[in-house]
């Protein structure tokens, strides 16, 4: 399985595993010249801005841990674009993560979710 593939079967998986926590899904895969957003959400009265980060072979780093402060910096980047760029939002706004781990077959193995992760 490619690497894009992957990362959109993941993607999918963490908006279902998010909708289950009772979370509405506004917009996947959100652009901008700053940076990409994998699923903007709500939570309640909250917007929040997920991150879905996954492996496939267990390494050094866990998935959660993979996101570095460039990456950081991008998220919160293009995060602030969208608050500029889109009207009647929540007036909160937080950063989660989905960690999942997956087996060979692209099974999830493990899906966590960090609450106000950045």
């Amino acid at each position: 399985m490619s690497r894009e593939s992957m990362g959109k079967l993941c993607e999918s998986k963490a908006a279902d595993f998010l909708r289950k926590k009772g979370y509405r899904i506004k917009e996947t895969n959100y652009r901008c010249r700053t940076g990409e957003i994998d699923i903007v959400a709500q939570d309640e009265d909250c917007l929040v801005f997920v991150e879905v980060r996954s492996r496939t072979v267990p390494g050094l780093v866990s998935p959660e841990e993979s996101i570095n402060g460039a990456k950081q910096r991008r998220l919160v980047s293009a995060g602030l674009t969208y608050l500029q760029t889109h009207k009647d939002l929540p007036d909160a706004c937080r950063f989660d993560v989905v960690a999942m781990d997956l087996d060979g077959q692209g099974r999830v193995t493990r899906i966590e979710l960090i609450k106000d992760a950045i």
